[in-house]
């Protein structure tokens, strides 16, 4: 049976990456941290241009990790940041991992299962290759549940446009709240939920996620989809770019980003 042609909302921009480049252990996986032991081996999922692979490399060296994305240009990236006798990367479908089943002790997918139109089968298949006693970690942001103050009608109607791409994509843009239902019907021993936020709060940290949304709406997929589906207009992504820049000016401003968190044992 072929996979199922999942279209990602975001692309591969510089925007993107610069996102996908910031991540850590610390602000990304903390709910995953406490459960890893030096040895083992680890499938990360999805892992992009690997710097969240990197950082979970360190913490089971002198163990082993692979990461995998369907996408090769990200992977080759990869590979020249992050050349490591304990990690390799790889091109891979999510859907039909080409390992043997119980071949890792722990097998991680950060923002993932959002993208997907069928989050479900590949939980299946990534506990096919989790060994017995060992367990998958998931972790996805909850559109639905961001929150920003000041507010502003554009970045309302930003929200709104995203629900509406993800979904035109086939995709879950609330995730995050479904993590545990998805995993317990998935048939794990043990599934344990959490819930952990991003918070932008102080200037640099305004400046860096405003600026990244605002390059973002008019630069990445999400403006090429989103004309490209009817959606919205070249217009329309500038205003919302614009109010992106505006919040960053905000000497008060917020802005919250919740995740769902599961660590589902085999």
């Amino acid at each position: 049976m072929d996979s199922p042609k999942d279209v990602y909302s975001h692309g591969h921009h510089e925007s993107v990456l610069r996102s996908h480049r910031w991540r850590t252990v610390t602000n990304s996986a903390r709910y995953l941290s406490r459960s890893l032991a030096t040895g083992m081996s680890v499938l990360d999922v999805g892992c992009g241009p690997g710097n969240l692979t990197a950082g979970i490399a360190e913490l089971v060296h002198p163990g082993s990790v692979i990461g995998i994305d369907i996408a090769s240009d990200v992977i080759e990236m990869a590979k020249v940041e992050f050349a490591s006798s304990c990690i390799r990367f790889e091109v891979a479908d999510i859907y039909s991992l080409n390992y043997p089943d119980g071949e890792f002790d722990v097998v991680h997918a950060h923002q993932v299962l959002q993208h997907l139109g069928k989050p479900i089968a590949a939980l299946h298949e990534m506990k096919r290759v989790v060994k017995t006693g060992g367990f998958v970690a998931v972790r996805d942001s909850d559109y639905g549940e961001m929150t920003w103050s000041p507010d502003d009608a554009m970045l309302d109607r930003w929200l709104d446009l995203y629900q509406q791409i993800a979904r035109r994509n086939g995709a879950e843009p609330n995730a995050g709240r479904h993590l545990g239902n998805w995993a317990r019907s998935v048939g794990f021993d043990e599934v344990h939920v959490s819930i952990s936020e991003w918070n932008f709060v102080s200037e640099d940290d305004r400046n860096w996620w405003g600026n990244l949304w605002a390059d973002r709406v008019i630069q990445s997929q999400f403006a090429i989809q989103g004309i490209e589906y009817g959606l919205t207009t070249s217009a329309e992504l500038d205003e919302i770019s614009l109010a992106f820049r505006k919040w960053v000016e905000s000497p008060n401003g917020y802005f919250v980003v919740k995740h769902g968190e599961v660590l589902a044992r085999k």
